[in-house]
Formats: structure tokens, C-alpha cells, sequence
């Protein structure tokens, strides 16, 4: 039953948006690229100081194609998917600054008055032990609490009336290593997985329980196209940890979840391509991540020294969206022509890449160019 769920839709009864992303996910050499953008740092600026309408349509101004993608949500972001979240709540008063209490537990230090728009300082994190563990988190990961339910059958419906239109499902989920980063601080997960394996252990398992749990439910009603992990477990020289400490303290989790997730498929024929996001410089743990099936990576940072044509050509079967550099957006447009004129016709030959910045777009960067950027993207559209 060719219905989008049970089946793939005909191309013919798909929209040309969701036709266009289809032949990203597939690979399709010389195909119209797909327009769309990571993300935003600027927008404030803009409107502010370069005349940006607060009412304006982004994608029409920037020329995006129509949606393509449905996404599943419910298992977090780069946070834990806490149900019921902490309470915020201000704990200190510091003068310019206010120590803050935030939704995933955290004692944040804020610039008073201001939470948005800068790097946060992370002054103390929920998890320190097994008994701080149960207290404070692993009763808010029950993936059965009636509230959680609630939530994920309000939103399943809009999906698959998407998917029925041949939409790519897409399953949203906290990564391993962005997990636990959330619940024990960057630097304390460090010696925990040292001076505390089994409570490592026992944070995955929980993980694990939760995403099986919230996508079993998703896939009773619509086949996933795509598990998009957010990781950010790279810096700028490679991974933040070990690739014995991956293999120990994610792999085992991944594998169980990925194979759970094709079991389940309605549409039998339907592959799950398995996407990994990290900040930095992914290179030297791509293979390893590719012993799972990895099928598309994101957003490769330049400044780390990643680069889209050097992995396009060492992975051809790998789906790559990221890779134009925000450092190279704030020159202006001749460096914006030498870095499209590099990138673009390489990429589009090749297929299966999607251009971004490789980040959220900073404020470095001009509405002008940034505007100038859209144009010649919609060279290859």
C-alpha cells in the first residue's frame, strides 16, 4: 500500500519541495539542491541595526523551498527529555548576573535580565551520584507518565498526515554523549566515566528505555526515514572522549535502538538512515560512527577543519548538509563567490548534499550578504 506509511507515495503525488528532498535522500546526481538553513544567531541584529521586518517570511526573503520534513520530537534536544521538567527558578542574585536553576536541572549563570544570545557558564549539573540520579532524574524519564503520553499523541497525527504526503519522517533525539552531558556537567562526566561506570551505565540504560519506548509508539502509526542523534561530541581536534570510551558507553545503546527501529518499520521496505549532528572535527571518528549504518552527517564545522568535498569524495554514500563557513559569509561577496564557487558545483554533481552555514548564522554576518548567499545558492536550486 503505497500510502507514505505502508509504502513509499508515488513521486508524481508528491509535492516538488518533498520530490527535491527525496532525491537528496537519495543521492541523485545533479539535482536541484534543497534550500534551506541551519539555524540563527543574527536575527536581533538584523532587525535592529540592518532593517529586518520582525513580521518578515524567512523563506521567502531567502528563497527556501517548501517543507519536505516531518519531525518527531518527545526525546529531547540537547538536553535530557525530562517529564516533568525542573522548575526555573532564579537562586542567586550576583549583581550583573543571576545564577539561575534552568529547565534541565542546571545552576546556569546568566547575564542578568538576558538568557538568549551568548554562551552560557554551567555552574552545577542534577546528576552526581546514584542516589542524586534517582532523585532528581530518573523519575522524570519515565517514557509512560500520562503527561508524556499525552503530549506525544497530540502530536503524532500532524506527522503522519504529513507522511501521507510523502513527507520525510524525521525522529528527533538527544545523543548519548549530549545526554549525560546535560545530567553530569562536561567536565565531572569525564572522571564519571572513570570513578562511576555502572551509573554511566545505568543513565543509558534509562536513555535507551526512553527513546525505544517513544518510538515504538511513533512507529505503531508511521515508518521513520531518518534518527537524527544530536551529539555534539566533537571539538575542534576530534571526539571529546575516546573511541574505547564510544564503544563502551553509546555503541551498545545505538545498536539496540537501530535495529529496534527497522524491526518495527510498517513499510518493510524503508530504510532508517541514521544521522549523526556534531559541532568540531568529526574525521577521526566517522568510520567508527559508520559501523552503525550512519547514513548522513551534520553540520561540519570549517573551522575545525572539516570539509563537505574532502568527505564527499572519501564517503560518496554519505548524506552531507552543512560545510559553507560563517567566518567566510562575514567577509563579504567575493568571499562568498569563491566559497560557493568551490563548494556548489562540486557537491551538486556529486548529490545528497544540502548547503547550510556550519552553525547557526552569527551576527558577524550582514543581512546584505547573507542575502547575496541566497541568491547564488538559488543558482543550484
Amino acid at each position: 500500500m503505497n500510502d507514505g506509511i505502508h509504502g513509499m507515495l508515488p513521486r508524481e503525488q508528491m509535492a516538488p519541495s518533498v520530490q527535491k528532498y527525496w532525491d537528496f535522500m537519495n543521492r541523485k546526481p545533479g539535482a536541484p539542491i534543497y534550500q534551506r538553513e541551519f539555524g540563527y544567531y543574527c536575527l536581533e541584529k538584523w532587525q535592529r541595526e540592518e532593517g529586518l521586518s520582525p513580521d518578515a517570511n524567512l523563506s521567502e526573503l531567502f528563497g527556501f523551498d517548501a517543507p519536505a520534513v516531518a519531525t518527531l520530537g518527545g526525546l529531547g534536544g540537547c538536553e535530557a527529555p525530562f517529564e516533568p521538567q525542573f522548575d526555573v527558578e532564579v537562586l542567586e542574585d550576583r549583581g550583573a548576573h543571576e545564577l539561575v536553576r534552568d529547565f534541565a536541572g542546571r545552576h546556569v549563570l546568566y547575564f542578568k535580565g538576558r538568557r538568549n544570545g551568548f554562551m552560557p557558564e554551567y555552574i552545577d549539573h542534577p546528576v552526581k551520584d546514584q542516589k542524586t540520579w534517582e532523585e532528581n532524574c530518573l523519575w522524570r524519564l519515565n517514557p509512560d507518565t500520562p503527561e508524556r503520553v499525552r503530549k506525544l499523541n497530540e502530536a503524532l497525527p500532524k506527522v503522519v498526515a504529513l507522511a501521507k504526503k510523502g513527507f520525510v519522517v524525521r525522529q528527533y533525539i538527544v545523543g548519548g554523549y549530549m545526554y549525560l552531558r546535560s545530567l553530569i556537567g562536561p567536565e565531572q562526566l569525564l572522571y564519571m566515566f572513570y570513578d562511576d561506570p555502572e551509573l554511566i551505565e545505568k543513565c543509558m540504560e534509562q536513555w535507551l528505555i526512553m527513546a525505544d519506548s517513544v518510538m515504538a509508539r511513533h512507529q505503531a502509526q508511521v515508518s521513520v526515514d531518518e534518527i537524527l542523534l544530536d551529539e555534539d561530541i566533537c571539538y575542534n581536534h576530534g571526539p571529546l572522549i575516546s573511541p574505547d570510551m564510544i564503544r563502551r558507553f553509546l555503541m551498545p545503546y545505538y545498536q539496540q535502538l537501530m535495529t529496534n527501529a527497522r524491526m518495527r518499520q510498517l513499510d518493510k521496505h524503508r530504510p532508517v538512515c541514521y544521522h549523526i549532528a556534531t559541532d568540531g572535527f568529526f574525521d577521526p571518528v566517522m568510520d567508527l560512527y559508520g559501523e552503525l549504518g550512519m547514513g548522513m552527517a551534520s553540520p561540519f564545522e570549517v573551522a575545525a577543519g572539516s570539509d563537505v568535498i574532502r568527505t564527499g569524495r572519501e564517503y560518496p554514500e554519505l548524506l552531507i548538509s552543512g560545510g559553507l563557513d560563517k567566518r567566510e559569509m562575514a567577509k563579504g561577496k567575493d568571499a562568498i563567490d569563491r566559497m560557493v564557487d568551490r563548494i556548489l558545483p562540486v557537491m551538486k554533481a556529486r548529490g545528497g548534499y544540502i548547503p547550510t552555514c556550519d552553525h547557526g548564522v552569527p551576527e558577524e554576518v550582514k543581512l546584505e550578504d547573507y542575502l547575496y548567499l541566497r541568491k547564488r545558492l538559488q543558482e543550484f536550486r
